[in-house]
């Protein structure tokens, strides 16, 4: 193999490693804020007195 094809089939390989490691970090942060922003509507959407009481009947 010629020197300058060995070259540029590293380069490319190069770029497409940068690349996906991009996209990870990108779907990393996505999944963060998902994260966060359900644990927040959680915490909102439930009440502190819910499952004090039972109501039983005979």
């Amino acid at each position: 193999m010629d020197i300058p094809a060995l070259s540029i089939a590293m380069s490319m390989d190069k770029v497409n490693t940068n690349w996906g490691i991009a996209m990870m970090s990108k779907a990393l942060d996505t999944a963060e804020v998902t994260g966060e922003a359900l644990t927040k509507m959680m915490e909102a959407s439930v009440s502190p007195d819910l499952g004090q009481n039972i109501d039983i009947r005979v």
